[in-house]
């Protein structure tokens, strides 16, 4: 029995019925509650089964200046001027190119809007690429189990093309030399980013889709050995409804970052730390009049996002549905459509989508790899 399955970035359960997406090839379908946070969180969880509390990951950075890889990069602060220079888009990305080879990381890197001079206090997750065996050790990945059930099995390279990932696949499908493969597909969530409700560009994307879906089902018969295919998601997404400006709010407290106080601040959650006695009440205070809310513990705890290591942030700020952070630590000007609101908001689920019936239990992000892992 080969199983397959088709992770298809964004792909929301919106977008899923809207469409009409597959429904006479994949006619078991089950809406799915998006794990909180964004696609570093996302795919973790489901490579694992477990939440951020127990994988690590629930945004790029964190406030961790005793773990941080670039320390020594606050020798280089002196000749970080001016600011305006290495804000710009171009020097950045080359920058993180620099960065990345430097410090011999893996897995997907990037600066974004972090501010430089910023980098000696923070520690970044996804130092390794998380693929591969061992790339989220200690917690055992797919790749891992995988490998330990003595399955031959594919996994997508995410740095290459999805066209090029859905071509390996089809031919490794028709040859049937495979008990296990997970199809990794990420172009639409950029696109999403860009065109969120803009049918007549979202639609025929979602039709290729469809297309190459059914040529990897076609390449499944060929093989001649029974099989089941399921697609799957990480969430959808949100249309933008209004901005929020954090730093600007920041500011008029008077505090210093990273004497008084830490931020990481992503497109639609703040998260701080303390680190004086008054910072939270100056904090708090100047945060009042933003759209959105303070997570409590019981919230944090119920997403799997709570740690007793403070690792996420001692409190997280989270915007309401549809509205971003900028600018933020993402960068300056906001997207059409964003991820990484409170995963009980409409625009945010995921979706599940089979050849075969929904396993029990299968509700959440998390899920998933329990299906992925059955013998």
């Amino acid at each position: 029995m080969i199983k397959v399955f088709v992770f298809m970035d964004a792909l929301g359960w919106k977008q899923v019925e809207k469409y009409g997406f597959l429904t006479d090839l994949l006619p078991y379908r089950r809406r799915i509650e998006m794990q909180f946070g964004y696609s570093c969180t996302a795919i973790p969880t489901i490579l694992t089964g477990k939440r951020p509390n127990e994988h690590g990951h629930l945004a790029f950075y964190d406030y961790a200046p005793d773990k941080s890889p670039f320390r020594k990069m606050k020798w280089l602060a002196p000749f970080l001027r001016p600011k305006s220079f290495w804000r710009r888009g171009r020097v950045r990305h080359q920058l993180s190119r620099l960065i990345k080879r430097l410090y011999g990381f893996t897995g997907y890197f990037q600066l974004y809007g972090v501010p430089v001079e910023r980098l000696p206090k923070l520690d970044y997750c996804e130092k390794k690429d998380l693929f591969v065996p061992g790339g989220l050790a200690p917690v055992k990945n797919l790749a891992d189990v995988w490998k330990a059930q003595g399955q031959r099995y594919l996994i997508s390279n995410w740095r290459l093309s999805e066209e090029e990932n859905f071509r390996i696949a089809t031919e490794t499908f028709r040859k049937g030399t495979v008990d296990r493969a997970f199809v990794y597909s990420a172009a639409f969530d950029a696109m999403q980013h860009d065109n969120v409700g803009n049918d007549e560009v979202l639609k025929p994307k979602v039709e290729k889709y469809a297309d190459s879906i059914r040529a990897l089902h076609a390449a499944l018969v060929e093989g001649g050995r029974p099989f089941e295919l399921t697609v799957f998601s990480d969430h959808g997404m949100t249309p933008l409804r209004g901005t929020a400006d954090v730093p600007a709010a920041l500011a008029k407290t008077g505090l210093v970052w990273g004497e008084d106080y830490a931020s990481a601040i992503d497109s639609t959650m703040a998260r701080f730390w303390w680190l004086k006695d008054g910072s939270e009440v100056k904090v708090k205070s100047a945060m009042s009049g933003l759209p959105g809310r303070w997570l409590t513990d019981d919230e944090m705890r119920h997403h799997g996002i709570w740690r007793e290591d403070h690792k996420f942030g001692d409190a997280i700020f989270l915007a309401d549905a549809g509205v971003q952070f900028a600018p933020s630590d993402m960068g300056v000007k906001p997207l059409n459509g964003m991820h990484g609101f409170d995963p009980a908001d409409e625009d945010s689920y995921a979706c599940w989508l089979s050849t075969v019936p929904v396993p029990d239990g299968v509700s959440r992000v998390c899920d998933y790899f329990r299906v992925m892992t059955a013998p």
